[in-house]
């Protein structure tokens, strides 16, 4: 079964998200949706999912999942908002919980902060299986940007996130806390071991203002011309260029913000006593690039 693909782009963090469904069932799944962040403003706003929103309920699907592949350092994640509209259980991959000790530590978190990945319905295991109505989704665990980042392989589609860029652009980052360049080779080489038709749907792509996002390409293509991984280029060469790319980047402008609204599945903070939630920022704990 091959499953009908739409996807999203939210154009201030470059963000892909994809609705997927069953042709013959209706039934669908969100992949890494956007809730809107406004840094400059300490501001939410909810226009990227209530796009989504919107197509889903045109095109008459019925949402069975809403899944994240990890916690973002770019954008908040609009899981739980989705969730509640549409009556859908969230999924992330049960990995995340290191994620969140990593991050707790991090941001000096009160021993309140579960880091159980409770704020989740269902943690999905390495190999693990599940249906979105006709469409068979397996999952593989692909750490290497994050410590939890997984793929979902639904029918002859794989959303891998922050792994692949477009094959112009080669491959995601490994700098953040948690990341390794190594263990990122052994997901790409996992992930481009699919069959060949597979179409891969990446999570970024950076286009100049005005110009459409490319977001899939396939395995074949990758292989013959990803100037990261492309066949022919071996581990030490792949690293060696990941780790000399990724000390020219600065971090996220959303990152220090996003991430503590990730780990807690994209709830806010609990709000204070004013009835307002609020961020905190380690002071320090990062170079400034």
């Amino acid at each position: 079964m091959i499953p009908i693909i739409r996807p999203f782009f939210d154009r201030p963090t470059g963000s892909l998200q994809y609705v997927f469904h069953c042709p013959e069932t209706k039934k669908a799944a969100i992949v890494d949706p956007v809730w809107n962040f406004h840094p400059e403003a300490g501001a939410v706003t909810t226009e990227s999912a209530d796009e989504i929103l919107s197509y889903v309920r045109q095109e008459g699907l019925e949402v069975v999942w809403v899944l994240d592949t990890h916690p973002h350092a770019d954008h908040f994640s609009a899981a739980p908002y989705l969730s509640q509209e549409l009556c859908a259980p969230t999924g992330i991959g049960e990995k995340v919980t290191d994620v969140q000790k990593l991050w707790k530590d991090l941001y000096h978190l009160d021993d309140d902060f579960t880091t159980d990945g409770s704020q989740w319905d269902r943690l999905f295991a390495e190999g693990e299986e599940f249906m979105v109505g006709e469409i068979p989704v397996s999952v593989m665990f692909s750490p290497g940007h994050t410590l939890a980042s997984i793929t979902y392989v639904a029918g002859n589609a794989a959303f891998v996130h922050d792994t692949l860029m477009m094959p112009q652009s080669g491959t995601s980052r490994t700098d953040f806390p948690g990341g390794s360049t190594e263990d990122l080779w052994n997901s790409l080489r996992a992930i481009l071991d699919l069959p060949d038709d597979t179409r891969l749907y990446v999570g970024h792509d950076y286009p100049d203002e005005a110009a459409a996002p490319e977001y899939m390409a396939t395995v074949a293509e990758h292989r013959l011309s990803n100037r990261h991984v492309k066949d022919g280029i071996g581990k030490a060469e792949f690293i060696a260029s990941r780790r000399a790319r990724d000390a020219t980047l600065p971090l996220p402008a959303r990152m220090l913000a996003a991430l503590q609204v990730n780990i807690r599945g994209g709830h806010l903070p609990d709000a204070e006593a004013d009835g307002h939630s609020y961020l905190k920022i380690p002071i320090g704990k990062f170079d400034s690039r």
